[in-house]
């Protein structure tokens, strides 16, 4: 981190000079961690028309920290991430093994996450007030260990996308051409469903559980305005969310506002500028 805070100082801000503002410096270095994360699987949410699984998620990584917290542990994050990859596990295989549309089963699932999560965190009159933080989030409460845990699991994402995003693109875009090809259906969308599992629920607690799901939306929806071919459809998603992500966190320290709405309404923005220019384009 010593390096990270080193390059920091020559920044032209008052809170990157030398020894100062630790909290500052090491928002900024999750950002470009988390950002870039978002805009990949930002992509492929949007081409399979999965738009609010990543809500759903949040609401089941809820659940999970209500669990933990119910049976005393210190750190419930990974009571979390066990329970939203479980759910992420049997979303796929539901998904598969019915007739449901995919919103349907979305609904079915994180509806009954989020009862589960407000029923224990609230079970024996306890009080709900202590789950408020995960609602707007603190990207300024990230530890360094976190961030480093999350460049583990960027790296972890990038080697997915490197060895399989052939088989998630033709999944996503026409399932019955990817099973005859021999492309399991079943397993590629559980890995995909884990990994954004994984990444909302370590991230939900810095972005907001509120605003998260537009996170996993706006860059892939608004790189779809831009884009020509699949290369640049990646390209725009990661840009534009990396852009967004320095922008927010910048826009949040100097008037005071959530990181995460302000990440999220800057997408916005992107995605209508972007929309506008597609339709004078066509």
């Amino acid at each position: 981190m010593n390096f990270w805070y080193s390059l920091v100082d020559l920044l032209p801000f008052e809170w990157a000079q030398s020894g100062s503002m630790l909290f500052m410096k090491n928002a900024l270095l999750a950002i470009l961690v988390i950002s870039p994360l978002f805009g990949l699987m930002s992509t492929m949410v949007v081409q399979s028309r999965m738009s609010f699984f990543s809500d759903a998620l949040g609401h089941s990584a809820f659940a999970g920290l209500a669990i933990g917290a119910l049976c005393g542990l210190a750190a419930p994050t990974g009571c979390a991430v066990v329970l939203s990859v479980v759910f992420a596990l049997l979303f796929s295989l539901v998904r598969r093994r019915s007739n449901l549309a995919s919103d349907t089963v979305i609904g079915v699932f994180s509806s009954t996450a989020v009862a589960l999560g407000i029923f224990l965190s609230t079970l024996g009159g306890r009080s709900f007030t202590k789950f408020n933080s995960l609602l707007v989030g603190d990207i300024l409460s990230v530890s360094p260990s976190r961030i480093a845990l999350l460049a583990l699991i960027l790296l972890a994402v990038v080697l997915l996308w490197v060895f399989a995003l052939n088989q998630l693109t033709l999944s996503a875009i026409h399932p019955a051409l990817a099973d005859s090809r021999g492309v399991s259906l079943f397993a590629v969308e559980a890995l995909f469903n884990c990994a954004v599992a994984v990444v909302v629920t370590l991230t939900m607690t810095w972005i907001g559980l509120l605003v998260i799901n537009s996170m996993l939306i706006l860059p892939g929806a608004m790189a779809r305005n831009l884009a020509k071919n699949m290369r640049q459809y990646t390209l725009f998603s990661l840009l534009g969310a990396v852009i967004a992500g320095i922008a927010g966190l910048m826009v949040s320290y100097y008037i005071g506002a959530s990181t995460g709405a302000s990440i999220t309404l800057i997408l916005a923005i992107f995605f209508a500028i972007t929309f506008a220019f597609r339709k004078k384009r066509l």
